[in-house]
């Protein structure tokens, strides 16, 4: 399908999901019960119609079996499950997630498993491909291996760079080569917190938003950037890295190597040390979540204070910036509004006056396939968010979504 370059494009690509959008509704349909749905022109309509049947997204139906007067019965259109399929595979620091959408971009399914953070990447790909063999079956709607177009990718780390493993001289992530191996198609890579972000702000709680700031708190610390409705990505793929602003000079050492950093006081494990240190008992984010919910003053104090830091941060980057929405996903935002509550008054406290009524503070709604949703959004690449994404190597041309491609 088209993809959106300007106004023309966008607004060509909105028919096009109006008209996908009533087939998946009300089943096939006849072209003149699709134009009495839609309200678009005859001209118009036949015009989608017509590019939408050449790639495959949509074919026509058995007949309707009633006669229509003298002539032949009217010929319905219905989309084609077949067409074309795409996988996005979010391999998290502890976990794997995966999500699978077909050309008329319905969710095939999802799943997840958690995982110990030194698993090898060959054990990460097979979990994988078990995962991604989950969601075929018998069903209308299942997986189909043998229409899989490309394969949208998350991985951990701050820098993403020179992932086309058939372009000379770049440098592929290992997981691409390992999934390319298993698969035969495409793999686009990006980082995994990026791609939640773009997921969140297509499908989840920022949907339509033009200037976003989502910021995840899980085992690491970071986030992702919609400047002017564009995903923002940065020089060398460095945008985002929120969890490496520093709140404590002079502060614990940081895995990137200084100190303070955000990192070292809002990830899970920073947070779980320091409620210990306290005299807390709590192994995991689920525990936590649980004293936190019976009212007990360390953990409520704690959050407080983690809370304070993080609005600190996000009120920096919003005087710089200036998003309207602030989404905040990640495990650690479970403990809800013991730690959103003292996020939201740090931000009302020192962001610029002008803008406390303007920014809308929300809980992330997509959950763990965040970024795997957000993997298949790169794989279409039909977003307005990505018409200004930088084309690197790791965004290597893939083939038509009703192109079939077999292992």
């Amino acid at each position: 399908m088209a993809q959106p370059h300007g106004p023309l494009s966008q607004l060509r690509r909105g028919h096009e999901e109006l008209v996908l959008g009533l087939l998946r509704k009300h089943g096939p349909l006849s072209r003149g019960e699709l134009g009495k749905h839609c309200g678009l022109s005859r001209t118009t309509l036949y015009d989608i119609l017509a590019e939408l049947v050449a790639e495959g997204a949509v074919v026509t139906a058995t007949s309707q079996d009633a006669p229509r007067g003298r002539g032949r019965p009217a010929e319905t259109l219905t989309l084609n499950p077949d067409a074309g399929q795409a996988i996005g595979i979010d391999f998290a620091r502890r976990g794997l997630h995966v999500a699978a959408v077909n050309v008329a971009h319905e969710i095939v399914g999802s799943a997840s498993e958690p995982h110990d953070a030194d698993l090898p990447w060959e054990e990460r790909v097979a979990l994988a491909e078990r995962l991604v063999g989950s969601l075929t079956g018998a069903g209308s709607g299942a997986l189909r291996l043998g229409a899989l177009a490309a394969i949208g990718v998350g991985v951990v780390g701050a820098q993403v760079e020179g992932t086309d493993p058939d372009k000379e001289g770049s440098a592929p992530h290992p997981v691409q080569l390992l999934l390319r191996e298993r698969f035969g198609v495409p793999v686009l890579l990006d980082n995994n917190t990026r791609l939640a972000a773009l997921g969140e702000s297509i499908w989840g709680a920022a949907a339509g938003g033009q200037d976003v700031l989502y910021l995840r708190l899980s085992h690491g610390v970071g986030g992702g950037l919609v400047v002017g409705g564009s995903l923002h990505r940065g020089a060398y793929g460095l945008s985002g890295e929120f969890g490496h602003i520093t709140v404590e000079p002079g502060g614990a050492r940081c895995d990137c190597g200084g100190t303070g950093c955000l990192e070292t006081v809002a990830s899970i494990r920073a947070v779980l040390d320091a409620y210990r240190d306290a005299g807390g008992r709590a192994a995991d984010i689920p525990e936590l979540v649980k004293a936190v919910r019976a009212g007990e003053t360390g953990a409520l104090t704690l959050l407080s204070g983690v809370g304070a830091r993080i609005g600190e941060v996000l009120a920096a980057v919003c005087n710089a910036i200036g998003p309207s929405v602030i989404v905040i996903g990640g495990e650690l935002a479970e403990t809800g509004p013991a730690l959103i509550g003292p996020i939201e008054g740090a931000l009302h406290d020192h962001v610029m006056p002008v803008s406390r009524q303007r920014v809308s503070l929300r809980r992330a709604t997509l959950g763990e396939v965040a970024g795997a949703l957000g993997g298949i959004a790169l794989v279409l690449h039909e977003s307005p968010l990505l018409s200004r994404y930088p084309a690197g190597p790791d965004l290597a041309e893939v083939p038509s979504m009703t192109q079939t491609r077999h292992p």
